[in-house]
């Protein structure tokens, strides 16, 4: 079980995860997550501007943010991951979001199979904002290999793309999220998007996973985890507020 850390200057609390990124986070009493997407993949300069921009633009700091979408133009080498986390990391530091060497912002990070952007780019973001409503959160995206395991050896049904991997894979990435909400205080019936990121044909799959996450919908990606060797990654949120800018 990870410990479930408040951050009051941010208005949530989050779940401790690994350098990059929290395992989720989820709003303090009196505040509720918002989400914005950008109409276009935005880079990563340009999208921390913009998005110091509109937290301006709603009275609310750099530690309001909690969450972030990218999009890459392809799977990292488990290398080339760990420096390009560095660079990121290094703007919420920056922010005063990374502190004694805890993330608080969750994050999910894909590469689309198709019109994937020429570099990183930011895809939507999440921050809080003041409000009676309560209970709003994200999880952190998970692909099929537990964070701080052996790399490739962890990696569950790794290379097995049959019709019976997949479903391992499916299956864990399942739990992961449900581990999560459980610890965030939340549960399907809260979220108000699943979204799934996979180039593999997972549709015999599909009717299990929609069972398992009623009432919430799925929206699938055509898209690869982050990282060589990843087959299927997740996320799932429940906020107050959507918007395009």
């Amino acid at each position: 079980m990870s410990a479930l850390i408040p951050f009051p200057d941010g208005g949530y609390a989050f779940l401790e995860g690994v350098f990059p990124y929290s395992q989720g986070v989820v709003a303090l009493p009196d505040f509720a997550i918002e989400r914005v997407t950008f109409s276009h993949p935005v880079p990563m300069a340009e999208g921390f501007r913009r998005i110091a921009q509109h937290l301006a633009l709603q009275s609310r700091p750099t530690t309001a943010l909690c969450a972030c979408e990218l999009r890459s133009p392809k799977p990292f080498s488990f290398e080339g991951f760990a420096e390009f986390n560095k660079g990121y990391v290094s703007v919420l530091e920056k922010w005063r979001l990374y502190r004694n060497g805890k993330n608080p912002v969750a994050r999910s990070n894909v590469a689309p199979d198709a019109g994937a952007p020429a570099e990183p780019c930011f895809h939507a973001f999440c921050y809080t904002v003041p409000s009676v409503r309560t209970g709003s959160f994200v999880v952190a995206g998970s692909g099929e290999w537990p964070e701080g395991g052996r790399f490739p050896e962890d990696i569950v049904a790794r290379g097995d793309v049959s019709a019976s991997g997949l479903k391992r894979k499916v299956d864990w990435v399942l739990d992961m999220m449900e581990s999560r909400m459980k610890q965030l205080g939340v549960g399907w019936r809260h979220a108000t998007a699943t979204q799934i990121y996979t180039v593999r044909d997972v549709h015999e799959l599909t009717p299990k996973i929609q069972q398992r996450v009623q009432p919430s919908g799925i929206t699938r990606h055509n898209c690869r985890p982050p990282i060589e060797g990843l087959d299927y990654e997740m996320d799932v949120r429940g906020v107050s507020v959507e918007r395009v800018i």
